[in-house]
């Protein structure tokens, strides 16, 4: 039965539009454009003061039997396998709205499967992303995308996976290796006192495929 897939990638700043170009190559037919900001894990860069790096988000619905072909195109031409192009990671949609299908639990040929990988989604108020990254490198990650979360007027909320995200909130993104989840997850629950009420929230989805993460 026919279902669909979340594709989801980072590139950096200006990169959006030609992905988006790229992907309706391989029968993506549109997607959402989001602004962050990357975390570098640079001591060179540190050392000279580039601690972060604006950011896109393209986030694109496709359909299961396209979604290998669409991810593994999309990242060689956008050459990710290189440092500091990007990277790319999709998830099952087991409900899409306006589709009556569910999400094929069937895994197609890809650089990353079976589970290897796990993301990370933490919102918390707006100036503790820092917090959260501080803590999820503590603990073994490699950085994170953080992501404004607002709606565009004051009383409006933004919604993530079906969660809504109050305005002066930000996301923080992090791609992990499954070994090494639950220890971030512990540290950021630790450091951020997510638990009590008022602290954030988090959550981790399993990864079906990723490219362009060392």
């Amino acid at each position: 039965m026919a279902g669909f897939n979340l594709i989801c990638c980072v590139v950096n700043f200006g990169d959006a539009s030609k992905t988006l170009r790229i992907a309706k190559k391989y029968g993506v037919k549109g997607g959402t454009i989001s602004l962050g900001r990357g975390t570098v894990n640079n001591r060179l860069l540190g050392f000279l003061g580039f601690t972060e790096i604006r950011k896109e988000i393209v986030s694109m619905v496709v359909e299961n039997e396209l979604a290998s072909g669409a991810i593994m195109g999309i990242s060689k031409e956008m050459e990710f396998h290189k440092a500091y192009h990007g990277i790319a990671f999709s998830f099952f949609v087991t409900d899409f709205f306006g589709s009556r299908n569910k999400a094929d639990k069937n895994t197609e040929t890809g650089e990353v499967k079976d589970g290897m990988y796990n993301a990370i989604y933490v919102v918390v108020d707006k100036g503790r992303a820092e917090d959260v990254i501080e803590a999820a490198n503590k603990a073994g990650a490699r950085g994170g995308t953080i992501i404004n979360a607002r709606g565009s007027g004051i009383h409006e909320t933004q919604k993530l996976f079906s969660i809504e995200i109050e305005p002066e909130k930000e996301e923080v993104l992090i791609i992990t290796k499954t070994e090494t989840k639950n220890g971030i997850v512990e540290s950021i629950k630790t450091d951020l006192k997510i638990e009590e009420p008022g602290k954030g929230i988090m959550f981790v989805l399993d990864v079906n495929e990723v490219y362009g993460l060392r």
